[in-house]
């Protein structure tokens, strides 16, 4: 456990001993709130309605907002972080494979993570804490995709121009989907990666 987890659900000593609280479980409330009514729904006192304790339980694990924030924020990014450096880190994969498997990475979180995606990637509205994490973090993430975008682009498989333009133009159209992705229209978060991946072949072709 990281330390910001192990920081946020660690019991305090004084008072009465606090009931166990899965952190799938607090995060999976949390998620809720989330798709019920944005930011402002998530609070302490409806996260604990929600997990079935009382509000003074979860305190005891969890004494704010922003550490719910800060638990959701970590598994955001953790996720994103381990799936974008096991797609780019690949052994004999070439630089296309990279940028598209990377491309059906940021996608496939887009639709899963859609109902709160954009707080954290607008930043606006988070408390300073997870908002300053959340700058640090999405440097460290934009770098990852800079590299793959400009091998890609020393390969031929891109067409050349500055690696960090091109590389906010893709995330910006792959970040987008959680905006508008709903599956009643019909279609599927594979759909949508496939497409995208073929729109970034053609762009290539028509160089």
């Amino acid at each position: 456990m990281s330390e910001l987890s192990a920081a946020a659900l660690r019991p305090r000593r004084r008072g009465r001993p606090a009931l166990s609280i899965e952190t799938d479980a607090l995060l999976a409330a949390v998620e809720k709130l989330f798709a019920e009514g944005g930011l402002d729904a998530v609070t302490i006192e409806r996260t604990a309605l929600e997990l079935g304790v009382s509000r003074a339980t979860l305190y005891r694990s969890v004494p704010s907002k922003e550490h719910l924030l800060g638990l959701l924020f970590e598994r955001m990014t953790g996720e994103l972080d381990r799936d974008a450096r096991e797609v780019t880190q690949a052994r004999g994969t070439t630089p296309r494979q990279r940028l598209e498997a990377l491309i059906r990475v940021q996608i496939e979180a887009a639709v899963r993570m859609r109902d709160y995606f954009f707080v954290y990637f607008d930043g606006s509205g988070l408390p300073r804490g997870v908002y300053d994490n959340w700058r640090h973090w999405a440097n460290d993430y934009e770098q990852v995709w800079v590299k793959t975008v400009r091998a890609a682009m020393r390969s031929g498989d891109l067409p050349p121009g500055d690696p960090k333009l091109t590389t906010r133009l893709i995330l910006g159209m792959t970040i987008w989907v959680a905006n508008w992705f709903k599956p009643r229209e019909g279609f599927t978060p594979e759909q949508v990666q496939d497409r995208a991946v073929e729109l970034l072949a053609f762009v290539n072709r028509s160089e």
